[in-house]
């Protein structure tokens, strides 16, 4: 593979890209949907509910874009308000509650920012997000399938187990936003990507990722059974683990550790 790292960004924002929802359909089985955060709305640019992973009870989260103009417009284009992640916790504390692993599915530009969401809680939600997340009892499985746009995407990415598709990105500010806030020019977005670290393999290479999956047949019936298989595998593993939640802490607060060196001071 040798896209360059704008090439990536580019390749994870195709409309013609598997969404959240292509994932629920294909891999799990009886997903039931769930609504609203129990405060303010429902917000359709994330969908959450229950299903069966392999005849197992899992809950479900994705955040969901859309493919068609008029689909993406009804997702906010992927870009959840604070109820979105409201409901998602919701869903989290409600599987801890009845033992159920946690799978996400995480494709955003970032949060939305406009007036009204500012107005009732975003940064706060986010955060409530980060915090909880950190505590559940249960298995979280968190997956980037596209984009994963600062803490829109971490928001639901504090997960014992974070995957990346091979094209998708996973970055603190689009490299449009980078461009714009160093070089006061968005053209340069190709020069911020790169500088950014945003690949899978970047990722991999800091501990912020354990595992690339490969895209070949996405889209595929073979893609989904072999991520049907992954996550089944993996959730067995984690079951079993008597310290998830020390781990799990333990996992972030490793992430970048030996990184820096005198040579990239």
């Amino acid at each position: 593979m040798n896209e360059t790292a704008y090439e990536r960004v580019k390749l994870a924002r195709d409309n013609n890209r598997p969404t959240g929802l292509d994932y629920i359909r294909n891999i799990f089985k009886g997903f039931l949907e769930f609504h609203g955060d129990r405060s303010f709305a429902d917000d359709t640019a994330i969908v959450g509910g229950i299903a069966k992973l392999n005849g197992e009870p899992v809950t479900v989260i994705a955040i969901e874009k859309g493919h068609t103009a008029k689909e993406r417009t009804y997702r906010n284009f992927g870009a959840p308000h604070p109820e979105g992640y409201r409901k998602a916790l919701r869903l989290m504390k409600q599987a801890e509650k009845f033992g159920r692993p946690i799978i996400c599915f995480i494709d955003t530009s970032g949060a939305f920012c406009g007036i009204g969401a500012e107005e009732r809680g975003q940064g706060q939600a986010i955060a409530e997000n980060l915090m909880e997340m950190s505590t559940l009892c249960v298995p979280i499985i968190s997956i980037l399938i596209g984009e994963g746009g600062s803490g829109g995407a971490l928001a639901l990415a504090v997960a014992d187990r974070v995957w990346m598709l091979q094209n998708a990105v996973y970055s603190v500010i689009s490299p449009e936003g980078c461009a714009s806030i160093l070089w006061k020019d968005s053209a340069k977005a190709e020069t911020a990507a790169a500088s950014l670290k945003l690949t899978a393999e970047d990722a991999k290479s800091l501990g912020i990722i354990e595992k690339i999956l490969s895209e070949k047949d996405i889209g595929k019936k073979e893609f989904y059974d072999r991520i049907r298989t992954l996550l089944s595998e993996e959730i067995k593993i984690l079951a079993n683990d008597l310290d998830l939640v020390s781990n799990r802490y333990e996992r972030f607060r490793n992430i970048g550790a030996g990184v820096v060196t005198k040579e990239n001071i």
